[in-house]
């Protein structure tokens, strides 16, 4: 098998998930590069990454280059890239609402693009990650790029109009559990648990409720209806949620999220 060379321009706290992930995996060799020299520093000191100088010596090692800054840096950091791409380069963006066009404009045209969008459970093996290709990547690099992803967890093939509302719904989705988590606990305080007993039976539960849904074919709604006796507590409790219209609030906030992804590129 042949060496994949991998190389992250930005060493932040998904890039560090990413390198955790593929670390140990044989016939991979990374390198990185942050313009923060202790973020550089500390990962190099963690995992087995080579540290670089510049983004430039990035692609000049690398065979697929991830690109891990925040939106507002893609154009800047393209710049420095430029002078080293090919159409031999595989770039991978994890940068919310950045076109893979985007990329290709900034950087040169025949450059193969994945975007993808990974979330915060990547650090603890969970995450979720969706994937689309520019127009000039194919098949196999949507491949390379599926199976590094791998490494953090669950991965799904979107078309590239649809990474909006994958960014809403999983990218920012973690921030929504946790405060829905975080409310559900308040709840259990408020009627005699302790904050950690609340927290525990809260968080486990969201954890096997979430597992229920992977490993079935049933929807959530039919197994919903499955634990809900008439005249029961889960009833009593889906009653107010209905009531105050939990359900449209959540639409919306996925909408909103979408709405604002798609405002990045303005």
């Amino acid at each position: 098998m042949n060496t994949l060379h991998i190389g992250f321009v930005g060493t932040g706290r998904i890039a560090r998930a990413l390198i955790a992930g593929l670390s140990n995996r044989q016939h991979t060799v990374i390198s990185g590069f942050d313009k923060e020299p202790t973020a550089l520093s500390s990962i190099s000191a963690d995992y087995p990454v080579q540290p670089c100088l510049s983004a430039e010596e990035v692609a000049k090692k690398s065979q697929v280059i991830i690109l891990a800054v925040k939106p507002y840096q893609i154009a800047e950091v393209l710049g420095e890239l430029r002078p080293s791409l090919s159409s031999t380069h595989l770039l991978i963006s994890v940068a919310a609402g950045i076109s893979s066009e985007f990329i290709r404009n900034h950087a040169i045209e025949e450059l193969k693009v994945i975007r993808v969008m990974p979330n915060t459970p990547a650090f603890v093996g969970e995450g979720m990650t969706a994937i689309s290709r520019g127009k000039m990547a194919s098949d196999e690099d949507l491949a390379v790029a599926s199976d590094l992803f791998s490494a953090i967890g669950r991965v799904t093939t979107l078309e590239e109009s649809q990474m909006d509302a994958a960014t809403a719904l999983s990218g920012s989705g973690p921030a929504y559990m946790f405060h829905i988590l975080d409310s559900l606990a308040e709840g259990g305080v408020q009627c005699g648990l302790t904050p950690k007993e609340a927290l525990l039976l809260g968080a486990q539960t969201m954890l096997g409720a979430a597992k229920m849904v992977l490993s079935s074919e049933k929807t959530p709604e039919e197994l919903r209806r499955e634990v809900t006796t008439p005249g029961g507590t889960t009833e009593a409790g889906l009653r107010v949620m209905d009531e105050k219209n939990i359900r449209q609030i959540l639409i919306e906030t996925v909408a909103a999220a979408a709405t604002r992804s798609r405002e990045l590129m303005k």
